[in-house]
């Protein structure tokens, strides 16, 4: 766990780092409040969708060659798109910048399967809730340090991120042990590999059911949340990069906290299918609420009393990972970063038409946060289709039993 930890951490403070300032940068070469949040999503947009094709081939590379080598492949591609970025002087280079960062960004989904490697069923929840904390603690202090950096350049934070993810490069080489072992490993093919295919396979898997439907609402609601964020928070409260770096750097504290202090303790009194409830009770009423907030004040109290939330996705993942055999935990995982990713790239067409809408409202008007209205009502369905698959499993073992 420390290497893959430390791996995860590095990762995501060179992530993190970007974010605050992505919309800025995006908006120097627009015109306009509703050109920049046309082109923000466009940019979000290409990411996603390279990611979702490349998830699943690269998961099913990591079952057949191991974790290691993927992951280096992924930061690497990571590095080499933060410098371009910071390079870049027009639209069409970024976009084409993230679509090549996208298909090569697989680390998550990788990082999980290096996880499962080597953590028994029972406490997967756990362990990745402590990769979930690490990525909590770079989310902490990337958007920080991006946004005190972008303050100065709205470049510098791009240039930083593309140094770190070097140095992750260097230590993932001389450092970060293989996880799977040879005789784990099984043969490349490409059919496995197709991401439609993927997310059918997921749909198949005895015991997931209704938690694909879960984790596509629920993970349409999340990024549709980080692609209105910075732009909501403009808009609503004229925040600039320094006011957003600080707000995502709660959320990666809270995150940190309840993943990486909170969840093992939880999941002593509670199992994981009911602390996914509450988690999703929670996320649901926190959208709502952010989307009403009439200061900024009232977002970060939002942050912290939602920490409930950030259990949601270790928990559903640790039980659609006990759902498959060890071997493949890489191929399953990366379905699950692919419909992740699918999210991502539906996210956008649906903010950037919301976020359009509001762009010419005053500050401070309640309608700006229309993004997040919308997201309360997709984590609002993801929470009944939670609660409607837990009942019909504690049926069927009722039934398995007498």
């Amino acid at each position: 766990m420390p290497f893959i930890m430390l791996t995860a951490l590095i990762d995501m403070i060179a992530i993190g780092l970007m974010i605050p300032v992505l919309p800025a940068l995006v908006g120097s070469l627009t015109g306009s409040q509703a050109d920049q949040a046309f082109w923000y999503a466009a940019v979000t947009f290409t990411f996603g969708l390279a990611n979702f094709f490349a998830a699943p081939v690269l998961g099913a590379l990591s079952d057949k060659h191991g974790r290691r080598p993927v992951l280096l492949l992924g930061i690497c591609g990571l590095a080499l798109s933060f410098f371009a970025t910071a390079l870049a002087s027009a639209m069409w280079m970024l976009i084409v910048v993230r679509l090549v960062g996208g298909a090569m960004q697989a680390n998550l989904a990788v990082a999980n399967a290096y996880v499962a490697d080597f953590t028994p069923p029972e406490d997967r929840a756990k362990r990745f809730g402590l990769l979930g904390a690490m990525f909590g603690v770079g989310f902490i202090l990337g958007p920080v340090i991006g946004g005190l950096l972008g303050a100065i350049n709205l470049r510098l934070p791009f240039f930083v991120a593309g140094a770190l993810a070097l140095v992750n490069l260097l230590y993932g080489y001389f450092v970060l042990p293989e996880s799977l072992p040879v005789e784990r490993r099984h043969a490349f093919d490409w059919r496995a590999t197709n991401p439609v295919a993927s997310l059918r396979g997921l749909a198949q898997l005895k015991g997931a059911g209704r938690l694909i439907a879960v984790i596509a609402c629920s993970g349409l609601a999340q990024f549709m949340l980080y692609t209105s964020w910075v732009l909501y928070a403009t808009f609503k409260f004229g925040w600039g990069p320094l006011e957003n770096g600080w707000s995502l750097a709660a959320v990666g504290l809270v995150s940190a906290i309840a993943q990486g202090l909170l969840l093992g303790r939880l999941l002593k009194r509670y199992s994981p299918q009911r602390l996914a409830v509450l988690g999703l009770v929670s996320s649901t009423l926190a959208y709502a609420a952010w989307g009403a907030a009439t200061q900024g004040w009232m977002m970060f109290a939002i942050i912290v009393l939602n920490f409930l939330g950030a259990t949601v996705s270790a928990t559903i993942q640790s039980i659609i990972s006990g759902a498959v055999d060890a071997r493949s935990q890489g191929r399953t995982l990366g379905a699950v970063s692919g419909l992740n990713s699918l999210t991502s790239v539906i996210a956008p067409m649906l903010a950037a038409p919301l976020l359009v809408m509001v762009s010419h409202l005053p500050q401070g008007d309640w309608r700006i946060g229309a993004p997040l209205y919308f997201c309360a009502l997709l984590q609002a369905t993801a929470l009944l289709l939670a609660i409607s698959h837990f009942r019909r499993e504690r049926r069927r073992r009722r039934l398995r039993a007498a």
